[in-house]
């Protein structure tokens, strides 16, 4: 049974098998997961990685993330190491993901790696996600559902508002607990972290017990979310500001910025994962209210404060 939008299902016990079905028919679909909600297809089928890229106009060099129910099923398509193993068994299912080495026999599509010889995977910790995987015989490949560059969808709102029913089939999950994407770590090498998120440097290195890198130049597209610029919101955001521009929406962050008609506090309490919760989301209703440009005020630059900066500097890229 669908709900009040033309293309968002409940995810109950028979929304879910109809998307099992969807996803085995090769169609792509929306599905909610802990970070963002993502545009999920079997990770298999060129067919269905190819709709994928079409549907977000994503050039075909940018790899897709693969997600997976288990271990053993991830065993078939990748190189296990110990490093892995280790983060694995504390953060696992959560919003990281791995870079790993492909298995020659692996039958993910040659697409959705960017023809590489590794791939981005991780276990998504969001029930709705996690249920849909265990059902289905494949990984599923499900980049974030919004057009290439543009911001993340929290909601399945923001997909139906991104997509205007090109997508038959969106399950929703409710509001996305995290709100920003997962933290992409290549373990091929040297640990080193290509996108920052909500699980820390801190915390990778206090489980592997060694020195993790972040990546700051890119040479070469390993991962998504190394490009210069990402996560658009469609106007000029221009970071560390005192004041906000003539016609411009005011990004803030703590108890010392007073409530005005064109501020939008991300976390009054001054906590970071509320505000990286609130981050796109404020974005959208800006862009929505029709402001020239965003403006953000400084934002400490520690924790998952090191993910919000990095999208921001992305979003603000000329």
């Amino acid at each position: 049974m669908k709900n009040i939008y033309l293309n968002v299902y409940k995810s109950n016990l028979a929304n879910m098998q109809k998307a099992k079905k969807s996803v085995e028919n090769n169609d792509v679909i929306g599905i909610p997961t802990e970070t963002v909600y993502g545009l999920a297809g079997n990770a298999y089928s060129e067919t269905s990685v190819k709709k994928i890229f079409k549907l977000k106009k994503r050039p075909r060099y940018n790899p897709l993330i693969l997600h997976y129910a288990s271990l053993n099923r991830l065993k078939k398509d990748a190189v296990i190491n110990k490093s892995f193993i280790k983060l694995y068994k504390s953060l696992c299912p959560g919003p990281i993901t791995f870079i790993l080495n492909k298995k020659a026999k692996s039958k993910i599509s040659k697409i959705a790696n960017a023809r590489k010889k590794t791939i981005a995977i991780r276990f998504p910790k969001h029930k709705v996600a996690r249920n849909l995987l265990k059902i289905l015989s494949v990984p599923l490949a499900a980049p974030s559902a919004n057009i290439f560059s543009k911001l993340s969808p929290t909601s399945a709102q923001d997909v139906v508002d991104e997509f205007n029913g090109k997508i038959k089939m969106i399950l929703d999950g409710g509001s996305c607990k995290i709100g920003l994407e997962s933290t992409i770590l290549d373990l091929t090498s040297r640990p080193t972290i290509l996108r920052q998120g909500s699980i820390t440097q801190k915390k990778i290195e206090g489980i592997l017990k060694t020195k993790v890198i972040v990546k700051k130049k890119v040479n070469r597209i390993k991962s998504p979310g190394q490009l210069n610029f990402h996560y658009s919101p469609g106007l000029p955001v221009l970071m560390n500001k005192v004041l906000p521009s003539k016609n411009g929406a005011f990004i803030t962050f703590g108890k010392k910025f007073k409530n005005k008609k064109n501020s939008f506090n991300l976390s009054q309490k001054g906590n970071l994962k509320e505000a990286a919760n609130n981050l796109y989301k404020t974005m959208r209703k800006i862009k929505k209210l029709n402001y020239k440009s965003i403006n953000v005020c400084v934002i400490p630059n520690i924790g998952i404060g090191c993910a919000i900066n990095d999208r921001l500097k992305k979003a603000s890229f000329k």
